[in-house]
């Protein structure tokens, strides 16, 4: 079983949001998915609760029980284990973090990450939309910086989306929402763009190449 941690040491980023979209994606995709649920403040609880199958595929848990409980999930049949990071607390982070085989970062944990020695990419979230191909002044600037980080970014921008959020709301992924093509194509993009992560790390286990600059036109594949 494969286990990815979605973190983020900044509330509001869309941590939970991203982390539950991937799990639903992944569920709809054929695959066994467990969402383990490790932030105190269950967000994907309330997210999900009037799922159906909320019973099956979330779990509650804590840093100190994750490995438990992984254990667990991969001897019923499980093949991918979504973490929804806890926040705040640095220990529970980084216990977290050290059982992943891939960490997302959303915002403010690639220091964390590097120090770590985890495998990880960066997921660029909540992006203004992009202006007849090109990206905003704010975007550029946050790929220039994450250029020395060393850590991947993903070639796939989650945008600024109403969609998100009322999606989530009805505890549904958004190919179910139905209403935003474009935040289905990013959520799908992305999905698909983790699991080559996962698998390149198997067939290649050398540290990952810096993302190369990229040019106000080719920031983002979804917008052209």
């Amino acid at each position: 079983m494969r286990k990815i941690a979605v973190v983020s040491r900044k509330g509001g980023s869309g941590k939970t949001t991203l982390a539950v979209n991937l799990a639903l994606a992944g569920l709809a995709g054929g695959r066994r998915v467990v969402l383990a649920d490790v932030d105190p403040q269950r967000s994907t609880v309330e997210a999900l609760r009037s799922r159906a199958e909320c019973g099956a595929m979330l779990m509650t848990t804590t840093a100190a029980k994750l490995h438990t409980l992984a254990h667990r999930c991969e001897r019923d049949g499980f093949d991918l284990m979504i973490i929804d990071t806890p926040p705040s607390s640095e220990p529970d982070v980084i216990l977290t973090l050290t059982g992943a085989d891939l960490c997302v970062a959303v915002a403010k944990t690639i220091d964390l990450i590097r120090r770590l020695r985890r495998r990880g990419v960066v997921v660029l979230n909540q992006c203004p939309v992009a202006r007849n191909g090109i990206e905003a002044p704010a975007v550029l600037k946050a790929l220039e910086a994450l250029v020395f980080t060393g850590l991947p970014v993903a070639p796939v921008f989650l945008r600024t989306r109403t969609a998100y959020q009322d999606a989530l709301s009805r505890g549904l992924s958004m190919a179910e929402y139905g209403k935003d093509d474009k935040a289905i194509a990013e959520v799908g993009h992305l999905l698909a763009y983790v699991l080559r992560e996962l698998d390149r790390e198997v067939r290649h286990p050398e540290p990952p190449a810096p993302w190369p600059m990229i040019t106000a036109r080719e920031a983002s594949p979804l917008t052209h």
